[in-house]
């Protein structure tokens, strides 16, 4: 069992729902990340989403797409990234999942970067611009290396796409709850809550739900059928708004702890 189906496996045996906190790899420099990575972890987030910069993220809005610029700027790489995961699991044991776009893994070399994300730490992996038809490279080697694979669907996915995704995935599904890009939001679709029902009754992996949550009261709501929250961009707003003032990783650490008690 990994330590993502663990951490689950946990949660559940609790009656808590899971926490996943996302946050970009060298934003606002390496040093400085980490400490917000250690933030976030001391604060309760359950699970974390490292990402990845990339030049050409279609799939994030304006707050991750500026981290992004951030990073790539103070020179991060996929390589260099890793290496932050490993100097994180030197002090902390909570489950990573490396977030990104196919591009710099396809650069990089998948089964090289699937060996050596798994060898810095890191649990499972996510990529968000590869659907389950494209993925017959990429998740086996993650598989081999030990690494679990995060499907992603959208609000256009159907029965046969979800059956699809979960089937060669495994640690969570990654539920999106929007069609279009990520960024804070002030509330959800009317639809959502019909829709996570949904695909639980046809996942056998736990259902995250991600893209838009800006707020402890939305954490709350996203968890009332699905069995985590993921929280990205809100994160990644604190990490904008302080930089690399020593009052920032204590500021995430007090956000995660506000969405963490709002989920319980």
């Amino acid at each position: 069992m990994s330590r993502i189906e663990e951490t689950f496996v946990s949660l559940g045996k609790s009656g808590e729902k899971g926490l996943v906190v996302y946050l970009t790899a060298g934003d606002p420099n390496p040093r400085d990340f980490l400490s917000y990575l250690h933030g976030a972890a001391d604060g309760g987030a359950d699970i974390l989403e490292v990402g990845i910069p990339f030049s050409d993220p279609m799939a994030d809005g304006p707050v991750i797409q500026g981290a992004f610029r951030r990073a790539l700027a103070g020179g991060m790489t996929t390589g260099r990234a890793l290496s932050l995961v490993s100097s994180f699991r030197k002090k902390h044991d909570t489950p990573v999942v490396i977030f990104g776009y196919y591009n710099p893994f396809l650069r990089y070399g998948v089964r090289g970067f699937c060996r050596d994300a798994r060898s810095a730490g890191a649990d499972g992996v996510l990529v968000v611009d590869l659907p389950p038809e494209e993925a017959r490279e990429m998740a086996p080697e993650a598989g081999k290396a030990g690494l679990d694979w995060i499907p992603l669907i959208s609000p256009t996915s159907g029965g046969d796409r979800i059956r699809n995704a979960t089937a060669i995935g495994s640690g969570f599904l990654y539920l999106i709850s929007v069609t279009g890009i990520t960024g804070v939001r002030k509330s959800f679709p009317p639809r959502l809550v019909k829709w996570t029902r949904e695909v639980k009754t046809q996942s056998r992996l736990p259902v995250a739900v991600g893209f838009g949550i800006s707020r402890p009261a939305m954490a709350r709501e996203a968890t009332r059928h699905a069995d985590a929250a993921v929280v990205g961009s809100a994160c990644v707003k604190v990490v904008e708004h302080h930089g690399t003032s020593r009052k920032g990783p204590l500021a995430l650490r007090r956000f995660v702890q506000s969405l963490k008690k709002a989920m319980r």
